[in-house]
């Protein structure tokens, strides 16, 4: 684990290899107490690795789209049979109700659409196939919403990091900013859903 611990993100990634990345972005998506686990940054890195031929990109697009679909889909039937006991949970290390709630009111502000735009979210992303899954959503129709999500995070940002690697030749030197500006992003929708949550709740008081 130390040694782990002392890579970067662009060696970790590497060190994976298609069976790590896919068994990461299953997890990630699929297992509610693997929320932490790195996604989109991971999923540009690699692609932007793949155009220095460190990975083959034709391989590598299926294979994270298929872990995010298979993810989401796992996540789902969670949600749909043993659900329900998540919110009688006790907060622990891994889990914490805040955030099947925080995704709950996501859930409600943006309808099953939720499933397509929470891929781009850390811990909602996670937390929001299992929602469906406790709501009852069809199956069906949250097959459409997941495909469609998985292609659009899965296969685009992995196909981004490619793209952008083959036409800026240095970009690799700036993996690690590239990373942190990921994740700013990504946790900006996250930071006004709480900001919107707490205004809500001061105005209810």
């Amino acid at each position: 684990m130390d040694f782990l611990l002392n890579l970067d993100l662009k060696e970790l990634v590497q060190l994976f290899g298609y069976p790590g990345l896919f068994a990461v972005v299953f997890a990630e998506t699929g297992i509610f107490f693997m929320f932490f686990l790195p996604g989109s940054s991971m999923l540009f890195t690699a692609g932007l690795l793949s155009s220095h031929g460190l990975f083959n990109v034709w391989i590598l697009l299926p294979l994270i789209t298929l872990a995010a679909i298979l993810g989401d889909s796992t996540g789902y039937w969670f949600g749909a049979k043993v659900g329900p006991a998540l919110f009688r949970r006790e907060d622990s290390r891994f889990f914490k109700k805040e955030y099947l709630e925080r995704t709950r009111q996501f859930y409600e502000r943006h309808g099953v659409r939720t499933i397509v735009l929470a891929r781009f979210i850390p811990i909602i992303r996670t937390f929001a196939p299992i929602l469906a899954g406790i709501a009852g959503m069809r199956y069906r129709q949250f097959l459409t919403y997941n495909v469609t999500g998985g292609i659009l995070w899965g296969g685009g940002i992995t196909f981004s990091g490619f793209f952008l690697g083959e036409r800026i030749p240095f970009l690799e030197d700036y993996v690690t900013l590239i990373v942190a500006l990921i994740v700013i992003a990504s946790l900006i929708p996250l930071a006004s859903e709480f900001r919107k949550s707490v205004k809500k709740k001061t105005v209810e008081l």
